[in-house]
């Protein structure tokens, strides 16, 4: 119930807005909308809207345009005069653009195109040009047709006024006769025109010719009369001329002497002026120079303070370069070697509680060795004090080839040597070579007095001679004179009399 409530009063709102769209209807400015059907007098639409009401109500259109009507004398028509002629015209009509006209016009032409509306006047109007052509004469028509056309207008006018169309304009367009008359006319018109025209210009030639007398004689006359008087100023100019000449001769030759006085002296300030200016531009130049001296002298002094500042700042910054790296790298060392000391402390720490244990259980064991041990050092440092040059030797014997591999190095680091001498035809790299065994010599005797141990007597056991009476003599050692069938003391080592020292 409450549905139907609804849904019915939205149905008649529908049906109502359907009604309004198909009835609603616009006129445009150039058409008539007559709207029919249920009143006495038809609805007029011009360029407006309004409501035609479905089924009850009709639309029909009325053209309310300019039209064009072509109107032609499709057989010849007699004149006033009697000879035939054709005319073509055209006529601007439309429907008037009053209630009665269009109520009028609406009973002929409604819901016709502009075409048809033309077609269904031109009967009319052509029949109306009929009649006004056999009311004028042929030289009429042509002379006059604005009259014509006037003429047409105001017959037709009465007949298309019924009809309920208005004419706005008619134009004659063309006029022709069968017999050619029209152009016969025009010939007898044409040679009028042209014995009036031969006339007046036989008339206007001889005027001319009586002007052209009159004005070549003034002329003449003006002409004479300007060159007399002409040939009085040009008299008259050259004696002023004269005058002038002279009186200007005169002002120029006062004037030249003037000038020639007056350039001796120019001449004689200028020469003093230019020895003048000579002078004070040497001084000038002399001062220059001498100014330029000094300053190039300032220049070099302050070019070479300014490069030995600058030398002396590069070697400060360099140096403070070079130490801040120094510093940096001591710092990352020491950082590194913090950090491998606590890495190593923390390494024995922890071992240190397992060796601990071990320690304490190989403690008596290593106290019987260290009693041996020490016996046997006891014995050692017996032997080493009975042996002690001898072993001494031994020992540095054994370390002299790292010895001289050392004392060469710094000759295998030269790359290259200038030697400039040795004009003798020697040979230059000797005395190169020759420090070496210098350098020996010299660390032998600095050893031999240091420890008392003369190396080169040692070296010399190697010989011949040392290999036979097997003896060694060291100095500060006596009584060490060994034969054949005993053992060399010198070439016994310290390890052997520490091991023996053991076992005994």
């Amino acid at each position: 119930m409450f549905a139907v409530k609804f849904i019915v009063p939205a149905i008649i709102v529908v049906l109502i807005v359907m009604l309004f769209l198909l009835g609603y209807v616009k006129a445009p400015p150039d058409r008539a909308f007559i709207i029919s059907g249920l009143g006495r007098d038809p609805r007029i639409l011009i360029g407006r809207a309004g409501i035609k009401f479905p089924f009850l109500e009709r639309k029909d259109v009325l053209y309310l345009g300019q039209m064009s009507v072509d109107i032609k004398t499709e057989q010849s028509v007699p004149t006033n005069d009697f000879i035939n002629v054709n005319v073509d015209a055209v006529a601007k009509v439309r429907i008037e653009p009053s209630a009665e006209g269009i109520r009028l016009a609406a009973k002929n032409f409604l819901n016709k195109s502009p075409e048809q509306i033309a077609r269904d006047l031109q009967d009319s109007l052509q029949g109306n040009m009929r009649e006004i052509i056999g009311t004028l004469s042929l030289k009429a028509i042509n002379i006059d047709r604005d009259s014509f056309s006037d003429q047409v207008m105001e017959k037709a006018s009465k007949d298309m006024k019924k009809l309920g169309i208005e004419i706005l304009s008619c134009n004659i367009q063309n006029v022709t006769d069968d017999n050619g008359l029209i152009r016969d006319l025009g010939m007898d018109n044409t040679a009028r025109i042209k014995k009036d025209a031969a006339i007046a210009k036989a008339q206007a030639d001889r005027d001319v010719a009586i002007a052209q007398a009159q004005a070549e004689k003034s002329a003449n006359d003006a002409r004479v009369e300007s060159e007399t008087e002409i040939a009085k100023r040009r008299n008259e100019l050259e004696i002023k001329k004269s005058e002038l000449k002279m009186v200007s001769d005169v002002k120029k030759a006062e004037a030249d002497a003037a000038y020639e006085i007056q350039n001796q002296e120019q001449q004689k300030t200028i020469q003093t002026a230019t020895v003048n200016a000579n002078i004070a531009r040497a001084e000038r130049e002399t001062e220059l120079k001498r100014t330029e001296a000094a300053v190039r002298q300032q220049e070099l002094v302050a070019e070479v303070e300014k490069r030995a500042d600058a030398e002396k700042y590069a070697a400060e910054k360099k140096a403070e370069a070079e130490l801040i790296v120094r510093q940096k790298a001591a710092e990352a060392e020491q950082y590194q070697a913090e950090r491998e000391a606590a890495g190593i402390r923390a390494k024995y720490e922890a071992e240190a509680a397992g060796i601990r244990a071990r320690g304490e259980a190989e403690a008596e064991a290593a106290r019987a060795k260290g009693l041996a041990e020490a016996e046997a050092m006891e014995k050692k440092a017996e032997a080493y004090a009975k042996y002690n040059k001898a072993a001494m030797a031994e020992m540095i014997i054994k370390v002299m080839p790292q010895i001289a591999s050392e004392i060469a190095k710094p000759l295998a680091q030269i790359d290259k040597i200038t030697i400039i001498g040795g004009g003798d035809g020697s040979s230059n790299v000797g005395p190169v070579a020759d420090n070496v065994p210098v350098v020996m010599a010299k660390m032998f005797e600095t050893m031999k007095e240091a420890t008392g141990v003369d190396l080169g007597e040692i070296m010399r056991a190697d010989t011949y001679d040392a290999k036979v009476n097997r003896n060694i003599h060291v100095e500060g050692v006596k009584g060490l004179e060994l034969d054949e069938s005993k053992e060399p003391v010198g070439e016994k080592t310290s390890a052997e009399d520490a091991e023996s020292a053991e076992k005994k």
